[in-house]
């Protein structure tokens, strides 16, 4: 009995003249139990369960739907391949409508049988196996492609394929295939950190650059702007990599899509990445060009992105659009959010929409003070489950979906993403240092080399001088810093919780994605 790979009801009126499929099926490994009625097919499963059901469509009494509906009613879950020698149109419908799995046309020959109840009865163990063997295989090239990186474009390469195997991943039981992934990409971040370390401060003393968040205006959207198309900007704050792809095919629905890597500026965070998009700027001359942002970062208030439709105006007349009509929208909360789409058509006269949207960054706030929310996204493929459950029904995707039908393109992208951090770092600093969790200022504040960037001479980071004797931390691969008095509660606290601020492939590499409308 154990080697039986499945067991199968096969409810046909003339199941008398199916023997040679019958014999076919059982010498494979089946167990079929056949079945010449709906109605004695819904008695047997009602006494036994299967893991499959053939059904006729053409049979006296019930028919094949009429069956279907029966058995649905009570075993919603059990896969049903339909075998009909009808062609009809309305019969394909009402079986896409049902949910069976294959419909397949007579005559069949038994192996188009087999293969597809091989398809529905193991496809995820087929599939796990092909994956992970495939993936062991790659596993080399991929460090291979990690070794010999040396530009963004390399660095993107890497984390795409790392992503494709996330994905691939999701749904398969066998952990040790997931905690090899999750050790590569800790291998990866490490070589990554050394990267960025080495090729930063060239960046942004340079015109010869990826394009970095304050680049992605002049790159992305001023081309449109030039082209009097009408444009949408949508920063998604601390949305990964791979949470725009779990949205993907959601948002191919309405826009054909091209993908772009961009690099967050470091710190990758809010006053300094997000700013950057909306300014145009890097954060010394934002703070040499706006004063009281410098003062708000000395102060380290709560919130450092207050200013940013005055930056998204100003550096629209600074490139030489003075005459475009903007709209900037900052949204955190769902009523806001419901009541913005359905205003939304007040909004489309105007040449530039830009709409900031917090729910990603707020559910990973959210998640590190909830016992709930911990357990419903306990890990990255349970936060883009609830990212893509969000978007599916949101506010934001009607906006996007009006704004289609009303022929805007579309810049999505975001200021950084995060990164789940499990290791500390002890930082030897005074109270008046700042509060980040990835990253921190303050007068000689200090932590292991290994663990943090130690930025003394600001000018190589082009971040601003908040004081005398200030230097910035910025925290390598997954570590997250700690005071040394209150370790085990903060770290207690810390710990698994996503965060944003350092050097990491989650945080830095965030995507643009160039949207037009279908």
């Amino acid at each position: 009995m154990n080697d039986i790979r499945g067991k199968i009801l096969w409810i046909d009126d003339e199941i008398d003249h199916l023997k040679p499929h019958i014999l076919f099926l059982e010498e494979k490994g089946y167990e079929i139990t056949p079945s010449s009625s709906g109605k004695d097919g819904i008695e047997k499963i009602s006494s036994q369960s299967y893991d499959l059901i053939l059904i006729d469509q053409f049979m006296p009494g019930l028919d094949g739907i009429e069956t279907i509906t029966q058995i649905k009613s009570s075993n919603p879950s059990t896969p049903i391949i339909m075998i009909t020698k009808s062609e009809e149109e309305w019969l394909m419908d009402e079986a896409i409508y049902k949910k069976i799995d294959h419909l397949l046309i007579k005559p069949v020959n038994p192996n188009q049988i087999f293969v597809a109840c091989k398809q529905v009865l193991e496809d995820l163990i087929i599939h796990s196996e092909k994956s992970k063997n495939e993936y062991l295989s790659q596993f080399q090239e991929i460090e291979s492609l990690v070794d010999q990186a040396n530009s963004i474009d390399d660095w993107w390469e890497v984390y795409t394929k790392l992503v494709k195997w996330q994905f691939d991943f999701e749904n398969q039981s066998e952990e040790s295939l997931g905690q090899i992934l999750q050790d590569q990409f800790q291998s990866c971040n490490k070589k990554f950190s050394s990267y960025i370390i080495q090729n930063y401060p060239q960046w942004v003393n340079s015109k010869e650059r990826p394009t970095l968040s304050c680049d992605i205006f002049s790159k992305n959207i001023k081309p449109l702007l030039t082209n009097n198309s009408k444009t949408c900007l949508v920063v998604m704050d601390a949305m990964r990599y791979d949470q725009f792809m779990a949205l993907y095919p959601l948002l191919a629905e309405d826009y054909s899509i091209e993908i772009q890597p961009s690099v967050s500026l470091l710190p990758s965070a809010t006053p300094y990445s997000r700013n950057a998009i909306f300014s145009g700027l890097f954060t010394d001359e934002l703070c040499d060009r706006y004063p009281k942002q410098r003062e708000e970062m000395k102060e380290d208030s709560g919130s450092l992105n207050n200013h940013e439709k005055e930056f998204l105006s100003d550096q629209l007349i600074r490139n030489g659009f003075a005459d475009k009509k903007i709209h900037y929208h900052k949204i955190w909360f769902v009523a806001e959010g419901n009541k913005f789409q359905s205003m939304i058509k007040n909004y489309v006269n105007n040449d530039i929409i830009a709409i900031v949207v917090n729910f990603v960054d707020q559910l990973a706030h959210r998640r590190s003070e909830s016992d709930v929310l911990m357990e419903m996204v306990p890990d990255e493929a349970g936060y883009r489950k609830a990212v893509h459950s969000w978007y599916k029904n949101s506010w934001i995707r009607k906006v996007l979906q009006e704004l289609s039908d009303e022929g805007f393109n579309v810049i999505m992208t975001s200021d950084h993403g995060s990164v789940m951090v499990n290791d500390s770092a002890i930082v030897a600093a005074d109270k008046n240092s700042s509060s980040g969790v990835r990253y921190k200022y303050g007068v000689n504040i200090n932590s292991p080399e290994k663990k943090a960037i130690d930025v003394r001479n600001l000018k190589d980071y082009r971040l601003p001088d908040l004081g005398a004797r200030i230097n910035y931390l910025i925290a390598k691969q997954n570590f997250f810093f700690l005071y040394p008095n209150e370790q085990r509660k903060y770290k207690k606290l810390l710990q698994s919780s996503f965060q944003h601020g350092g050097v990491s492939i989650e945080e830095m590499l965030v995507p643009i994605f160039t949207m037009k409308p279908k």
